[in-house]
């Protein structure tokens, strides 16, 4: 049999006591070096706190129409005619969820189509676009590209002028926009109010962005959900001006038969049939025109349903909420953030000289 002891490698509680012992005395050994590392680290948390730019928010609110709840008398009342077969073309489907409107806003081509949109800075009229190209010096880091030197976004520029170019441009400053500052999202479940949040470091451009972005945003969303009501009232429309005119020609019809049969003999009843036959035009156009009247009214009440679907209910008013980053919390944090560091170091430095003997 083997009688060799068997080596424990467990630590005892006092063994541990005298190693963290050990370290702390060695550790406070380095105090010097550890605060030396703090107050250049807190030195340069102060100076970071008089470079970075105060950032502004600009927040938007505005309540989202329910279908469900605009019932009542005139739901009542869409309901009744499509009993009878009538389609006035309501409702966009339930494309445009609570999620679906918030992923709307975010969403490139709404941005995009936003970063366009005209506003007046420093005494020009520009475009979104422009300003956030001036406000981030964009232009100084081009000069080196010949390809950016004549690149100028118009304000209501068209898409189908724009350039590779352009495309790449606009697509950075998404990015820059929608991941940087970009806010939207219900605040409460329970609350059907959505808000909008938009950062930078520019006041002006954070409002305007604000209140163009949920503009664009709700023309957009009113045209998709009053599509069907647009179009099916503009074809009755259509068929009730074509119509009306087939009345008033039925009408002269009859006047000018009147007058070619006027003191006829009562015998030849065959003169008297075109008159006759303008008649039956008259009451068959009546009776149209009359039902088509009907549902053009109806379809002017649906689409006056499905328009008014944004309500804002805040807007962005300077001066916007301003945040800073403080002088206090750059020394503390640039301190703490050093130290740590240096204490990381003197701790590998003294294990890597231990494996080396």
């Amino acid at each position: 049999m083997d009688n060799r002891p068997i080596e424990n490698d467990e630590i005892s509680l006092k063994e541990l006591l005298i190693k963290v012992k050990e370290w702390y005395n060695y550790l406070l050994s380095q105090w010097k070096i550890i605060l030396l590392a703090g107050i250049i680290g807190g030195s340069l948390g102060l100076a970071y706190s008089f470079i970075k730019k105060p950032v502004y928010t600009a927040t938007l609110s505005f309540a989202l129409e329910d279908e469900k709840s605009g019932g009542g008398g005139l739901g009542s009342a869409l309901g009744l005619v499509g009993s009878l077969g009538l389609d006035l073309g309501g409702g966009g489907g339930n494309i445009f969820t609570g999620s679906n409107i918030t992923e709307l806003f975010k969403s490139r081509r709404m941005v995009e189509q936003t970063l366009l949109n005209p506003i007046d800075y420093n005494g020009k009229r520009i475009s979104l676009a422009e300003m956030y190209i001036e406000i981030n010096e964009l232009r100084d880091s081009w000069k080196s590209n010949p390809e950016f030197a004549n690149i100028v976004f118009l304000p209501n520029g068209s898409r189908e002028k724009f350039t590779r170019v352009h495309d790449s441009i606009l697509g950075s400053i998404y990015q820059g926009v929608s991941k940087g500052g970009l806010v939207v999202g219900q605040k409460d479940k329970k609350v059907a109010i959505i808000s909008i949040e938009m950062s930078s470091t520019n006041e002006l451009f954070a409002k305007y962005f604000c209140e163009a972005l949920a503009k664009e945003v709700s023309d957009f969303y009113v045209d998709t959900k009053s599509k069907k009501a647009r179009m099916n009232m503009a074809v009755l429309q259509k068929q009730t001006d074509s119509i009306r005119g087939e009345l008033n020609g039925s009408i002269t019809g009859v006047a000018v038969a009147n007058d070619n049969t006027f003191n006829l003999n009562p015998a030849m009843n065959v003169r008297r049939a075109p008159s006759a036959r303008r008649q039956v035009d008259v009451q068959a156009n009546t009776a149209i025109l009359t039902e088509l009247v009907k549902q053009s009214e109806l379809a002017k009440v649906t689409l006056r349903k499905e328009t008014p679907l944004i309500q804002v209910i805040d807007r962005p008013i300077l001066p916007l909420k301003k945040e800073r980053f403080g002088k206090i919390k750059g020394i503390i944090i640039g301190g703490f953030l050093a130290g740590f560091l240096i204490v990381f170091i003197v701790v590998f430095k003294r294990i890597l000289n231990q494996l080396m003997k």
